[in-house]
């Protein structure tokens, strides 16, 4: 095992896979941090794409707090408002609000119990995400996350250069069923035009390529029949969540877990009886581009 200790700042970051996932020591996000701990955290964040803080236990004024060191933060979430009136930053995430498991009664299946990226079924999706584990069950639940970077630089060459030339349509309208149950929601649902995104999204701050695909939000490639743009799709889907690009964190309440949402896709395993309750803010990003570079 190795650990990269700041010894200026008492930090210490532990990988838990070779390139994706560090646990963060030394720092308490329940205080307001400087700006060197600040910079070292985004700094740290580049390289693992998903820190995690044992024991932090935030309130939504801390957990706002810690969201603006690393950006502008959003409303909750285009489709749901915040946890209160003075936190609409702040989404609550409870089990009870969806289903568990492959499916309900209906057969619908919730989103955060599938592969994806958030909000990638708008223009700018987010950044960053910061989650702190409110209310846990006794066992399950954990959240596994996917290397899209890593993902992308295993594929053969002459699969990244045909990928590297395609564009994906993402949309949520299909998605959001439990957002309709009244002629209110469904309108905001329906008005959810869809956007397009470059297969290849190149980071804007590390210049990495990687897969920008999820089996959530992306409708189709553009250009390739059905049946094409589903097998291909299927193959990317199938080959970034490999175990070599995988790591999965089992929660204790309190912890923290931020996340790099340009290079990372998210999976919350609902493989647990009981309450689980976790708060999320999101950092705002920037229009995606691909290896041609902005438009």
């Amino acid at each position: 095992m190795t650990i990269d200790i700041d010894i200026d700042l008492g930090l210490e970051v532990e990988p838990l896979t070779s390139t994706i996932g560090a646990v963060v020591h030394g720092v308490d996000l329940t205080r307001p941090l400087d700006r060197d701990h600040a910079a070292a955290l985004r700094r740290s964040l580049l390289t693992w794409k998903v820190l995690f803080v044992r024991g932090q236990h935030l309130d939504p004024t801390s957990q706002v707090r810690v969201g603006r060191h690393f950006g502008e933060l959003t409303p909750a979430h285009p489709l749901q408002g915040g946890i209160d009136a003075e936190h609409p930053e702040v989404l609550v995430l409870d089990s009870a609000d969806y289903a568990l498991g492959i499916g309900d009664r209906d057969g619908a299946t919730s989103y955060n119990n599938r592969w994806h990226t958030d909000v990638t079924f708008s223009a700018a999706p987010p950044a960053v995400s910061i989650l702190a584990a409110q209310v846990l069950p006794p066992f399950g639940g954990d959240t596994l996350w996917a290397d899209l970077v890593a993902a992308y630089a295993s594929l053969s060459p002459g699969l990244r250069d045909l990928l590297d030339t395609l564009t994906a349509v993402h949309d949520a309208r299909r998605t959001f069923d439990r957002f309709q149950n009244d002629d209110a929601n469904r309108r905001r649902v329906d008005a959810l035009a869809p956007v397009r995104h470059p297969v290849v999204r190149v980071h804007p701050d590390t210049g990495r390529p990687g897969l920008f695909v999820n089996p959530v939000f992306t409708s189709h490639i553009e250009g390739l029949s059905r049946l094409e743009s589903d097998r291909l799709l299927s193959l990317l889907y199938d080959h970034t969540v490999l175990p070599e690009h995988v790591v999965r964190w089992r929660w204790a309440t309190g912890d923290v877990a931020i996340w790099d949402n340009r290079s990372t896709s998210h999976y919350a395993a609902a493989d647990y009886t009981g309450r689980r309750v976790m708060h999320r803010v999101t950092v705002a990003g920037d229009e995606p581009f691909g290896v041609a570079g902005p438009t």
